[in-house]
């Protein structure tokens, strides 16, 4: 809730099985459910949730939210290729995450 709120967004909906976060009226930005399999939820190798951004200094609020959270360092927020600005970082239960912008 507080990473998604430095984002300019709130919760959507939520039931039981599912927590979405966007604008209200609008289409969910980012969704968490339960496995569908009714198997544990377990950290993919080699995926990446990215979210855009406005702005660099959206990218630096988000990235810092996210280690003040207790999230993981995983690339600080910077310059990393040409007009591309990101920061990457793992949540709580490991998940890699990346908060971007261009220009």
């Amino acid at each position: 809730d507080a990473v998604c709120g430095e984002l300019g967004v709130g919760r959507m909906g939520e039931n039981e099985t599912f927590i979405s976060w966007g604008i209200p009226g609008g289409a969910a930005g980012i969704g968490l459910t339960t496995p569908f399999d009714g198997n544990l939820a377990s950290v993919g190798n080699g995926v990446m949730v990215a979210i855009v951004v406005d702005s660099r200094e959206k990218v630096d609020r988000v990235y810092k939210k996210a280690l003040e959270l207790g999230g993981k360092d995983e690339g600080a927020a910077g310059p990393p290729g040409d007009g591309f600005y990101a920061g990457y970082f793992r949540d709580l239960d490991g998940n890699k995450l990346n908060v971007f912008c261009y220009g």
